[in-house]
């Protein structure tokens, strides 16, 4: 409990207590003759105490000619009560009870913040203040991890956080992720490895190489996102907002009419009418009204729900994407590095003319100069790529593969739009499912390589789930062949699969599901990972991106990130966006529902001031206790195959 929350703790007690000792005296007789104005101040007491800062805010609103919040209604509501008292009969206690009710609906408002926070500080308690960094001579000096540069030498010993993203230069560890991926089982990381900041050493020293300053590392991109997300509101918060803005002059206005018009009309018709009786029913109307369980328990609820999927290793840019998440009827995945791990393997070399060593080396020349996953298999199939060989005038052609100069010879490798495009008469593999890459020398084909990547193994439970929770179409696309990527999207049961797309090809695709919505208020979802889905991540209703190791263009243009690669994160996304948004509902439906009803009863004069409080406050604590519902959404539902 923080020291704020006891402070309001201990008034709620002290004020209790002090209310409880006076209303015994009241029932015994003992403050019977005692004069009206000691008992008059010795009510104030617990008043004051219990109320002194909703006076003050109330006051400073006013100073800063914004008014109409729920502070000026509890103060008009209270002093109003109190100088009915003075003038009738005394009774002060609907007074306190209003201010003491209303602080207990705070306690549990903050309490419930907190809780959400805490969820959400787990993200944000992943970097040290400090970076172990070793000089020439191995000696460690302690650097603020802001000023370590690129290619530094970090020691990072047991228990210790990684500050900043860089690869193991010596040791092997297992690395606790859970703050950054909701991921339980620890990470085993050896040399070469890559590590992220923000993730536990748990077994031994290691050494790592920084790849990155500070500001372009895992924490600082996870900081910068959290900070974002406070920023972007919802429709439902906007509306509330917007709500509370017109809704409280209205009643303040209300409540005053209903004080003054209803008893001068009756006295001038002849009825003779009590004003103190309607100045009564205008506080009662007051503290009705106070609209404190919509504006609390709403951004509440989103607050909630962003903190509960940060806990499951899902970063969600705004609760205008939480609520987005929920309408998701059509997602559409990318392939490699989404639902397949990305990591290919040379399954097969089937050479035409050259041997199969002779095919390999000189692919593996030219992918060199390529950083696509498929080019890393090839030159890991052939192991003696540093020979004598003169390679020269590489160049990529997006879509198709890539070409350059090996001792004076045109080598080209790629996919048949390539071969195409010179002219070689290509054949593909017909026993083998994977990627066929095709190799050419000048000009003249040479064979091909069959490349297989992997279906990761949440993939099609994913997919599964994510039709279970509301899901209609899921999509694949990819710039692989037809045939590999019909099998993958015949093994994981995807609806629809779209191939040998360039990605400006990916964009046209998704224009295309976009306009193409049976509703205008379906959402489309695009997944990946990779600096190519970027553009297509910003075109989506919502786009997700893969992992914290993904590309950070694909980071930076998404709107919900997954802190690791498992796709089956995204049907939990789904799933608390879709909790969140109902609890949503039944605050707003229960919160104005009630409102209306007591306040109808208020200005009729069967609703006293007991019956406010509870129209307010326990309506407040009803609406929060059942926001708080939004941070125990757990992942029990969700299980692999």
């Amino acid at each position: 409990m923080t020291k704020k929350q006891k402070n309001v703790l201990y008034r709620i007690v002290v004020s209790a207590v002090i209310l409880a000792a006076l209303l015994i005296c009241e029932k015994s007789g003992t403050i019977k003759n005692i004069n009206k104005s000691i008992v008059f101040g010795a009510y104030m007491i617990p008043y004051l105490i219990i109320g002194y800062d909703i006076i003050i805010k109330a006051f400073k609103g006013i100073k800063n000619k914004q008014p109409f919040d729920e502070c000026l209604l509890m103060v008009i509501a209270t002093i109003g009560a109190i100088v009915i008292g003075v003038i009738d009969n005394g009774d002060y206690v609907e007074a306190i009870a209003v201010m003491w009710f209303y602080q207990v609906g705070e306690l549990f408002q903050s309490y419930a913040v907190g809780k959400s926070r805490r969820n959400i500080s787990d993200l944000m308690d992943i970097c040290p203040e400090y970076a172990n960094v070793l000089d020439e001579n191995d000696n460690v000096e302690e650097y603020d991890p802001e000023d370590v540069e690129i290619g530094s030498r970090i020691l990072i010993k047991k228990g210790e956080k990684i500050p900043i993203d860089g690869i193991v230069i010596d040791g092997e560890t297992s690395l606790d992720t859970a703050a950054l991926t909701g991921e339980s089982v620890p990470r085993t990381v050896r040399k070469n490895d890559e590590v992220i900041s923000g993730c536990i050493n748990l077994d031994s020293a290691i050494t790592i190489k920084t790849t990155k300053l500070y500001e372009e590392s895992t924490v600082a991109k996870v900081f910068e996102l959290i900070e974002e997300a406070s920023s972007r509101k919802s429709k439902s918060e906007k509306f509330i907002t917007k709500f509370a803005r017109y809704y409280t002059p209205i009643v303040v206005y209300s409540a005053l009419a209903l004080a003054i018009v209803p008893p001068i009309i009756l006295n001038v018709i002849g009825q003779s009418s009590d004003f103190k009786i309607w100045i009564y029913r205008a506080l009662t109307f007051l503290v009705i009204s106070c609209p404190c369980a919509l504006v609390i328990s709403i951004p509440l609820s989103f607050f909630a729900g962003i903190g509960s999927a940060s806990h499951e290793g899902v970063l969600v840019k705004g609760s205008n994407y939480l609520e987005l998440l929920a309408d998701t009827k059509t997602i559409v995945f990318d392939k490699t590095g989404t639902l397949t791990k990305g990591v290919f393997e040379v399954v097969a070399v089937h050479p035409k003319t050259l041997s199969t060593k002779e095919l390999l080396h000189i692919a593996a020349h030219v992918e060199r100069f390529s950083t696509h996953p498929i080019a890393n298999s090839i030159r890991k199939a052939y192991s003696n790529e540093a020979d004598s060989c003169i390679v020269s005038d590489a160049t990529e052609i997006a879509g198709q593969g890539i070409e350059a100069m090996v001792n004076d010879h045109k080598v080209s490798v790629g996919n048949t739009k390539l071969m195409d495009s010179i002219g070689a008469k290509w054949n593909n593999c017909s026993k083998l499912k994977g990627t066929t890459i095709h190799v050419a020398l000048d000009n003249v084909y040479q064979g091909h390589i069959v490349i297989s990547d992997v279906i990761k193994e949440n993939s099609k439970c994913a997919i599964s789930e994510l039709k279970k929770n509301g899901v209609k179409q899921t999509v694949m696309l990819t710039g692989d062949s037809k045939s590999v990527a019909e099998n993958v999207a015949n093994e994981l049961k995807v609806d629809e699969v779209y191939s040998e797309l360039l990605p400006q090809n990916k964009v046209e695709e998704i224009e295309k599901i976009l306009a193409n919505k049976e509703n205008e208020k379906d959402v489309v979802a695009f997944v990946g990972d990779g600096i190519n889905d970027a553009p297509v991540l910003s075109r989506a209703d919502i786009g997700i991106a893969m992992g914290v190791l993904g590309s950070d263009a694909a980071i930076e243009a998404a709107d919900v990130v997954l802190m690791d690669d498992d796709p089956l994160k995204i049907a939990t996304a789904i799933r608390i966006s879709k909790k969140c948004l109902t609890i949503v509902k039944e605050n707003i439906y229960f919160a104005i529902g009630i409102k209306v009803i007591c306040l109808i009863l208020g200005a009729v004069g069967i609703a006293n001031m007991w019956f406010a409080i509870f129209a307010d406050v326990g309506v407040m604590v009803l609406a929060v206790l059942n926001a708080i519902r939004c941070l125990h959404i757990k992942n029990n539902k969700i299980s692999t195959y």
